[in-house]
């Protein structure tokens, strides 16, 4: 066994080879690294996805409650901040060290699943259109389409953590924990409520994923033209995404907000009487409450966010596809020694 796994690691590393400009490549890793074999490839697109989704909404959680609160359309006089780090400076010393991570626990129940299958969605659709459009190449409309549906689906798992989490990030939240949110949300307003922002989230999320995934495979052109696993890139590319597609989708975002929150002094403003709905609606309330200027509020927060966010979704994403892709590599090469 010994001299077999000795075989086996001396195969992989004569498997590398030198490219025209020097640059050492593994042979086996590097060149299935974007094609994994059909008989893995969900099942570590799902795994990498679900990793990737958790830390991403982990890390940089405290900054999306900033970005909900400054999103607020009528904001009380004790929650009016003028940047995201008086904010959380503010929010800590005001209400305690924890309570810019309030409604955490529903966001990572929702993210692992949820990016499971956005990632596994994005990669299968990716793969099957730019055979039919470029022939195996990278199609910047494969890209679109491919993150556009991965949304629905992603969306569709998303959408009632987004709700309780908003909710509960809000200035004065009247509920207790993450339970007592679900059960007077469901007692009060149905269940129907944990959806009612699910057409605007889509309408949010479809161009900003598109977006998304054009910026950042534009980005892997300039940066990464060989496709290799490349922490530094992914990064860079990541970060870019984020940031270009957050600033572009930010009035959206506002709507979206408002309809998870349903803000009642915003909505009392307007003489608006029960519970907000559609897109249509959001978006003239939105208009009545503050004018053109509150389709951008939270701007600078949500940028903040997204950047970083996306950032480590990409980098940990790539990274355990590779690591995961690599492993089952080396154990093929094992098993075919013995």
């Amino acid at each position: 066994m010994e001299l077999s796994s000795d075989r086996a690691v001396a195969r992989l590393e004569m498997s590398q080879i030198q490219s025209e400009d020097g640059e050492l490549l593994n042979d086996n890793s590097d060149r299935d690294y974007e094609s994994l074999p059909p008989h893995v490839s969900v099942t570590t697109h799902m795994t990498a996805g679900a990793v990737a989704g958790i830390l991403e909404h982990t890390v940089m959680y405290p900054v999306d409650s900033v970005k909900t609160r400054m999103q607020s359309l009528q904001p009380d006089p004790n929650a009016q901040y003028k940047s995201v780090y008086e904010a959380l400076k503010r929010i800590i010393k005001t209400e305690g060290i924890f309570r810019p991570l309030r409604g955490l626990n529903i966001t990572m129940m929702g993210a692992g699943p949820a990016h499971a299958l956005y990632f596994a969605c994005y990669e299968r659709v990716k793969h099957s259109l730019s055979d039919i459009i470029q022939s195996g190449g990278n199609s910047h409309i494969a890209n679109g389409v491919a993150g556009s549906v991965a949304t629905v689906l992603h969306d569709a798992v998303m959408n009632p953590a987004e709700v309780v989490k908003q909710r509960m990030q809000m200035y004065n939240s009247p509920y207790r924990g993450l339970w007592d949110c679900v059960r007077t949300v469901t007692h009060t307003e149905g269940v129907g409520a944990f959806y009612r922002s699910y057409s605007t989230q889509l309408t949010m999320n479809i161009p900003f994923q598109a977006v998304h995934f054009i910026t950042y495979e534009l980005m892997q052109e300039q940066l990464n033209p060989h496709r290799h696993y490349n922490p530094g890139s992914h990064i860079v590319s990541g970060a870019a995404a984020g940031a270009v597609s957050a600033a572009v989708t930010t009035p959206l975002d506002v709507c979206k907000t408002l309809l998870n929150t349903q803000e009642n002094v915003a909505l009392t403003s307007v003489n608006v009487s029960g519970h907000l709905s559609g897109m249509a609606n959001a978006f003239r309330t939105v208009y009545r409450v503050g004018g053109l200027a509150a389709f951008f509020k939270g701007i600078q927060a949500r940028v903040i966010y997204q950047m970083p966010s996306t950032a480590i979704a990409w980098s940990v994403y790539e990274f355990f596809k590779y690591f995961l892709t690599k492993h089952k590599l080396e154990q093929e090469v094992v098993s075919g020694q013995l």
